[in-house]
């Protein structure tokens, strides 16, 4: 115990790992809003470094006694401020990395990809990029079918799979079919667009 508090890390160590399992079992009796056990056992640990930093041995308890106390407020603190929502914020962040659909991006467009970018004033760009928008308008407008059509008006006014399904009367999974269709069809668009370098 005392070589750990003088910075013995074999020492903490050993220390840390005796008294895992007695941290799990404080973690398991507790539940925490928005996370998971893992999260309550890595604040008992947080606890239990709590403790091994601020034992006194010249006290009249055991370390175990004061390291149970430590682990047990530590965790209670988390909870509390969990329950406060003070990192709500952080907590139901949306990535940029995710698509609309909220799902890992593998290859698919991602929202920070649907972002819009800084407004450019130079006008051959805005010339350039007009043309391409022109082309991509009749692109869609003479290359989708009607329920690509109209799946991606209805997307594109943000409602959801369901809702798209209920008003064009079919199941949801036609639905993400017809925009992976017009997504495939964007995607060939754009590439007899690009300029060889």
């Amino acid at each position: 115990m005392l070589r750990a508090r003088n910075g013995s890390t074999e020492a903490l160590d050993g220390l840390m790992r005796k008294y895992t399992g007695f941290v799990r079992l404080k973690a398991s009796s507790y539940f925490l809003a928005g996370g998971d056990g893992d999260d309550l056992v890595q604040e008992g640990m947080i606890g239990l470094y709590k403790a091994v930093r601020d034992f006194r041995p010249d006290m009249q308890t055991s370390f175990r006694s004061f390291a149970e106390l430590c682990v047990t407020r530590q965790i209670i603190t988390a909870i509390k401020t969990a329950t406060r929502f003070k990192h709500s914020p952080l907590n139901t962040y949306v990535s940029f990395s995710h698509t609309p659909a909220g799902q890992e991006s593998d290859g698919d467009c991602t929202l920070g990809d649907a972002l819009p970018g800084p407004t450019v004033n130079d006008p051959s760009v805005c010339v350039i990029s007009t043309e391409e928008l022109q082309s991509l308008v009749f692109c869609l407008g003479s290359g989708l079918s009607q329920l690509e059509s109209e799946a991606l008006r209805l997307y594109l006014e943000g409602n959801s799979y369901d809702e798209m399904a209920e008003d064009l009367g079919c199941d949801t999974k036609t639905i993400d079919n017809a925009l992976q269709r017009v997504k495939r069809k964007i995607l060939a668009h754009q590439k007899t667009r690009e300029v060889l370098a």
